[in-house]
């Protein structure tokens, strides 16, 4: 058990008297809270205190900057010059690096926690996985220039590639997943878990880090997208809002638990256009071409070409019993 400093020690005994008198009873919460921590310790076996989780906080001012350093004349600092932009590409990228590799690092030793393994080399395999990470990120500036070049040809609505970058909130999701998936491909899932996650609390837009996602993809409007993890979507895809490409079951193992990694998610081939709303479940592949139009419920494959929507409503006037 831990044996903090009491509750008065930290605040102050007058503050607590005043909370006290007032009818909050802070110091009793304070107790039951600690109790109740202490007894999760003690459930999931651990002793003193856990490891700590990486930092969300931390995470999305890293992947705010890593998005400078990747476009840094149009989400820079305004007043960078030609002569300060690679200074300024190389303090943020060293300083971006170094913040990400301690979350890195957190990651590692929780994990080693939860699994009840020593794991001494958890600074050397989180310097490793950084430094891959950073090598990978001029082709991530490559895929993300395609994705932004779809979006403004794809939308008429865009004046400019600029426009695209620093308003769409697809480009958003985007760049945060070609991070995370990078992220996830070398082994700092929960790491690129919480990237995931940062983006779909402020676009709306679901990815899983696990999901592929291949050249120029474009998602239009984007709220309420959702992709998979096991989902692989090929080049020169559309999605348009609340389109999901999801599971249409989840497979159990003898002793009712859920399997874990296997492939359920759909196969979008390359150039493929899905509409809003579709909805789009199980590991089926949708052949390159093919339209999926708004609101369809999809659980079959489609060939190459194919243009799936839904059946036409019909109405008419029965007039004098017409058609009856």
């Amino acid at each position: 058990m831990r044996t903090d400093k009491p509750f008065e020690s930290a605040f102050g005994v007058a503050a607590v008297n005043a909370s006290n008198s007032i009818g909050w009873n802070i110091q009793g919460v304070v107790g039951e809270l600690r109790a109740l921590r202490d007894r999760s310790l003690v459930t999931r076996q651990r002793a003193g205190n856990p490891p700590k989780l990486p930092s969300r906080k931390a995470l999305g001012r890293v992947i705010e900057d890593l998005s400078t350093v990747l476009f840094p004349n149009r989400l820079g600092a305004g007043d960078l010059s030609d002569e300060g932009i690679d200074f300024f590409v190389g303090h943020t990228l060293d300083a971006s690096l170094r913040s990400l590799y301690d979350q890195v690092r957190r990651e590692l030793r929780f994990v080693a926690e939860q699994q009840g393994a020593h794991e001494p080399d958890v600074a050397e395999r989180a310097a490793d996985i950084t430094r891959q990470f950073a090598a990978r990120l001029p082709s991530i500036r490559l895929l993300l220039e395609s994705d932004i070049e779809a979006a403004y040809q794809g939308d008429p609505a865009a004046l400019s590639v600029d426009e695209v970058l620093v308003c769409y909130p697809g480009i958003t999701a985007v760049t945060h997943h070609r991070m995370a998936h990078e992220l996830h491909e070398l082994g700092a899932r929960l790491v690129a878990r919480t990237v995931s996650e940062i983006a779909h609390s402020s676009t709306g837009i679901d990815v899983h880090p696990g999901a592929r996602i291949g050249r120029s993809f474009f998602i239009d409007h984007g709220t309420g997208v959702v992709i998979g993890e096991t989902a692989v979507i090929g080049d020169r895809v559309r999605l348009y809002q609340a389109v999901t490409l999801g599971a249409k079951r989840f497979p159990t193992d003898e002793h009712g638990n859920l399997l874990k990694g296997n492939a359920r998610h759909p196969i979008v081939e390359d150039d493929v256009v899905i509409y809003a709303g579709a909805t789009i479940l199980g590991r089926i592949t949708i052949g390159a071409g093919a339209t999926i139009g708004g609101n369809v419920w999809l659980t079959r494959s489609v060939p190459p070409g194919s243009v799936i929507t839904l059946a036409v409503v019909r109405n008419e006037f029965f007039e004098g019993g017409g058609g009856i």
